[in-house]
């Protein structure tokens, strides 16, 4: 079967989002993605190996969204100490929507997230590299002390996981999640203060 667009890896993505919404980790299969595109499984298979290769990318797309967005805050012009708030403020808005918007769809990526460990690490990285450069901005300008910004970035985002490891998301929901979190990150910020 021909398609009227050209297959592209992204146009193969999309259509595996659907199919994992649909018919969840457990029961899509490449030959679901092929038939919502209208090509032959093997033709996916030109742009993904395997069916762990395309789960993969899946979840890596599902994880850079957040990443993308939170980049924005990392290279604007809040002083550090807002900057830093607000960063983890859209992490955790972040992950509460993800879970509470489309929770099949958020069920069906922890699934993924759990077989993709590398994929997740990468994410992981990439995310305490964004603190990493929150962190050494404040350090830069005055507003915070340490002696390892990196390592600082890590103690932040490993003392906030409540609010943006998966493993906690039925607690995104409940009452006084806000000011649990809002406690958290005053703390952790008076923490790094200069």
């Amino acid at each position: 079967m021909a398609t009227a667009a050209p297959l592209t890896p992204e146009r193969i993505l999309e259509a595996t989002e659907e199919v994992l919404r649909r018919h969840g980790a457990a029961k899509a299969t490449v030959v679901d993605v092929a038939r919502a595109l209208g090509v032959s499984h093997g033709t996916v298979y030109r742009h993904f190996r395997t069916k762990a290769e395309l789960r993969g990318a899946v979840t890596r797309r599902w994880l850079d969204r957040t990443s993308v967005a939170l980049s924005v805050i990392v290279e604007g012009t809040e002083p550090p100490e807002r900057k830093l708030r607000h960063w983890l403020a859209a992490l955790f808005e972040a992950k509460q929507h993800k879970a509470g918007d489309d929770p099949e769809l958020f069920a069906t990526y922890t699934v993924l997230t759990e077989e993709n460990g590398g994929v997740v690490d990468a994410h992981i990285a990439d995310l305490t590299g964004q603190l990493t450069a929150i962190v050494q901005e404040g350090v830069d300008a005055g507003e915070f002390t340490s002696q390892d910004p990196a390592v600082s970035a890590r103690a932040v985002f490993d003392a906030t996981g409540r609010f943006h490891d998966p493993s906690y998301a039925a607690h995104w929901s409940r009452p006084g999640i806000e000011d649990a979190f809002t406690a958290v990150v005053d703390l952790t910020v008076r923490g790094l203060r200069a």
